[in-house]
């Protein structure tokens, strides 16, 4: 069939691309942001701003960089994998690279937007204890609905 796909193998790799594109966007994510790649990823940040030559500069940046560091997770998971979409051949797995790599980061902003309401929800909750603190434990009427309309509000973010 000249390479292409049939419908019910295009819909299995449709599955299949929006699943792998799952473990792409947490590896490229943990090594880029967490915790655990701190020192290293530092490390590649200071590289990459006072290496002299421009390919260490480069090569040291894709560490620090989640879009730049998906496609060489995904260059990985594709070679593991042998993935394609679409086409059979190198074709097909260019196409599932940069597909892939478009997930993978739609994954990771998805993943950030959540990371930040999570992080200001907490702020807001600290901060509306901190003002109860403040207010020596004594609450009236008018400050019990405020603090109800505050939960009222964060709730409905979620």
């Amino acid at each position: 069939m000249n390479g292409v796909l049939t419908t019910s193998d295009l819909l299995a790799r449709t599955l299949a691309l929006f699943l792998l594109a799952l473990p792409i966007a947490c590896v490229s994510w943990t090594v880029t942001h967490e915790e655990v790649f701190r020192e290293p990823r530092e490390y590649c940040a200071r590289q990459s701003q006072s290496s002299g030559r421009l390919p260490a500069r480069k090569f040291f940046y894709l560490f620090t960089c989640e879009y730049c560091f998906s496609h060489y997770v995904t260059a990985f998971f594709l070679v593991i994998t042998g993935f394609t979409l679409l086409f059979e051949g190198w074709r097909g797995y260019v196409i599932a690279g940069f597909a892939l790599v478009w997930i993978a980061n739609f994954y990771m902003a998805l993943f950030n937007r959540l990371r930040q309401d999570i992080k200001l929800e907490v702020t807001e909750i600290a901060e509306e204890q901190r003002e109860v603190g403040e207010g020596g434990g004594t609450s009236n009427a008018r400050d019990g609905h405020a603090g109800a309309k505050a939960t009222h509000l964060s709730r409905s973010r979620n």
